[in-house]
C-alpha cells in the first residue's frame, strides 16, 4: 500500500491493534468498507469481552490476550495511538513490509476529494484548550467546523459522517502524530516542548521529532511558539509547500511575521499589509477566559490558525468571547475570607503547573500525586518567589517535598501522609489555614492523579466540593 489513497478495500487483510475509543471505531469503518479486520488486544477482561462480542456479532474476529503476533496474512496495521513502537507486533510487520498507521493515519486516507482542510494543533500543554478557542472562532466566522481528535470527537466520524464541514480544528497527540507519516495539514501549530511521555517515545529527541510532524508539507502557516525556541527549530526543519510561513506568537511586543501583545491588546503584524509597518488589532487581553499568561498564548495560537485560513480580525474577538474553558482548567472555584480558591487538576505534568502558578502572585500551593518520572527542580526555582506555603499528598510527593528544601527553603510545607477520600479536605483546610487574604489556593498538583483518584477530573471535583465545605461553613 504506498501512500496514496486506498480506494478498494475489499477482501484486504487488516489488523486493528488495540480496543477502546479509537480501536473500535476503526475496526467497524473498515469493516464496512470491506476489510477482512481482525482485532488483537493484550488485555481479557469482562470490558474486553463485552467490546469483543459487540465486534464478532458484526463479523469482526477479536484475539483477546495476544497483542504481539502478527496475524497470517495482514496487509496493514492500524493501531491505537498509546501502543508504544517497540511493540513485538509491530517488530514483526516492519519485519514483514506491513505498513503501520494510526486511527489519524486511517481518517486522512479516507478523507474524500473535496475534504475539509484540517488545521492541527500540537504541543506538550494547551492542546484541547486551543482547539476549542480555535473551532469558536472559525464558527464566529460563520464556517462550519469542529474541534476533533484527541479531544474526544473521533477524526473517523467527522471524516466519513454526514455533516460536511468548511473547516476541522485537529487536536493531535505525539502518539496520534507519530502514526501518521502522511498527513499534510493546512497549517498547523506546536504550542510548546516540555519532557513528557518520554517513556513511550524512548527520548526528548524521539518525542520532538513526533511533534514536529505536524508541520510537513504544511501550506499557510506553520506557527511557532517565540518563547519556545525548540519548536521554531522544528520549523525549521520540516518539509512544507513553497510559500508556507512560519509565524510566531508571543506574549510581547510582535516582530513583523509575529502575533503579540500590546498594551492589553492582541495584535495581528502576518496577516496583514505591510507587516513592516502595520499591525491589526484582534481582540483584548480581556476577552480571553482565563486571562493567565499560557492561556493567552493559547489565544494567540489559534488566532494565528484561524488569520492563516482568512477569518477577519472581528471574528476573533467574537469567538474568544464565546469560549468557555473545560472544567479543571484554571478554574475559579469560589472565594472564602478574601482567599481565591483555583481548580487546575488538568495541570498534570511540570510544564503545566509552571504555567498555572505563573499566573498568580501570592499562591499557597496544592501539589503531588505520581510523578511519572518528571523532576521539580526547575518548577520550584522558578515559582519559589510566588509560594506563601505548599500542602503536598500523593504517591510521590516527597520529591516536590525535597525539590522545595533545596529552592524554598523558607516557605511553609504541610506533608499530608494519607490517601483516604478525607485526604483533600484536609488538604484544603491546611491550605485555608495558611492562606491570608488576597492570596490564591492553587490546586495545580504537576503530577497524574491515578494514585488516589480515577482522573485528574475526580481529584478537581474532590477539591471544588471541599472548597465549598469551607464556604458552607465560613
Amino acid at each position: 500500500m504506498g501512500s496514496g489513497q486506498v480506494t478498494d478495500w475489499q477482501g484486504k487483510n487488516v489488523t486493528v491493534a488495540g480496543l477502546g475509543v479509537s480501536g473500535i471505531p476503526a475496526a467497524k469503518v473498515l469493516h464496512g468498507l470491506g476489510a477482512k479486520v481482525t482485532v488483537v488486544n493484550d488485555g481479557d477482561d469482562d470490558r474486553a469481552r463485552a467490546q469483543a462480542a459487540e465486534l464478532e456479532a458484526l463479523g469482526v474476529t477479536v484475539r483477546l490476550g495476544d497483542g504481539a503476533t502478527l496475524p497470517d496474512g495482514t496487509e496493514l496495521v492500524v493501531t491505537a495511538p498509546g501502543w508504544k513502537p517497540d511493540k513485538p507486533l509491530f517488530e514483526a510487520a516492519r519485519a514483514a513490509g506491513v505498513e503501520i498507521w494510526g486511527d489519524v493515519e486511517l481518517a486522512w486516507r479516507l478523507r474524500g476529494p473535496d475534504a475539509a482542510p484540517w488545521l492541527a494543533v500540537t504541543g506538550t500543554n494547551g492542546k484541547t484548550t486551543t482547539v476549542q478557542m480555535l473551532a469558536a472562532i472559525l464558527r464566529a466566522a460563520g464556517l462550519r467546523t469542529a474541534a476533533v481528535g484527541n479531544i474526544g470527537v473521533s477524526l473517523l466520524d467527522a471524516v466519513l459522517g454526514d455533516e460536511e464541514y468548511d473547516v476541522l480544528a485537529v487536536e493531535l497527540s505525539s502518539y496520534q502524530l507519530h502514526w501518521a507519516p502522511s498527513l499534510r495539514a493546512h497549517s498547523a501549530a506546536v504550542l510548546n516542548l516540555a519532557p513528557d511521555h518520554l517513556d513511550w517515545h524512548g527520548s526528548m529527541e524521539a518525542y520532538a521529532a513526533d511533534k514536529g510532524r505536524v508541520y510537513e508539507g504544511n501550506r499557510v502557516a506553520c506557527v511557532y511558539n517565540v518563547a519556545d525556541k525548540a519548536t521554531e527549530d522544528l520549523v525549521r526543519e520540516a518539509d512544507v509547500e513553497e510559500g508556507c510561513r512560519a509565524i510566531g506568537f508571543t506574549l510581547g511586543t510582535p516582530a513583523p511575521s509575529q502575533l503579540g501583545v500590546v498594551e492589553g491588546i492582541l495584535v495581528d503584524r502576518a496577516f496583514v499589509e505591510d507587516r513592516h509597518k502595520n499591525a491589526q488589532e484582534l481582540a483584548e487581553v480581556s476577552d480571553v477566559n482565563p486571562p493567565a499568561p499560557h492561556n493567552i498564548a493559547n489565544a494567540l495560537a489559534a488566532a494565528a490558525l484561524a488569520r492563516a485560513f482568512g477569518v477577519p480580525p472581528r471574528a476573533v474577538r467574537d469567538g474568544l468571547r464565546a469560549f468557555t474553558p473545560d472544567a479543571h482548567r484554571i478554574a475559579h472555584v469560589a472565594d472564602v475570607d478574601g482567599v481565591a480558591y483555583v481548580d487546575d487538576s488538568k495541570a498534570t505534568n511540570t510544564h503545566a503547573a509552571e504555567a498555572s502558578l505563573a499566573a498568580y502572585e501570592s499562591i499557597v500551593w496544592i501539589a503531588g500525586g505520581l510523578a511519572k518520572g518528571a523532576e521539580f527542580e526547575e518548577l520550584v526555582a522558578t515559582s519559589a518567589p510566588r509560594l506563601r506555603a505548599a500542602v503536598l499528598m500523593g504517591a510521590d510527593r516527597a520529591l516536590i517535598r525535597e525539590a522545595l528544601a533545596r529552592h524554598a527553603p523558607e516557605v511553609p510545607v504541610v506533608d499530608l501522609d494519607r490517601t483516604d477520600t478525607g485526604a483533600m479536605l484536609a488538604a484544603v483546610q491546611e491550605a485555608r489555614r495558611l492562606a491570608q487574604p488576597g492570596d490564591t489556593v492553587l490546586l495545580a498538583p504537576a503530577c497524574a492523579s491515578m494514585d488516589m483518584f480515577a482522573n485528574y477530573n475526580q481529584r478537581g471535583d474532590a477539591f471544588a466540593a471541599a472548597v465549598r465545605e469551607l464556604g458552607a461553613g465560613a
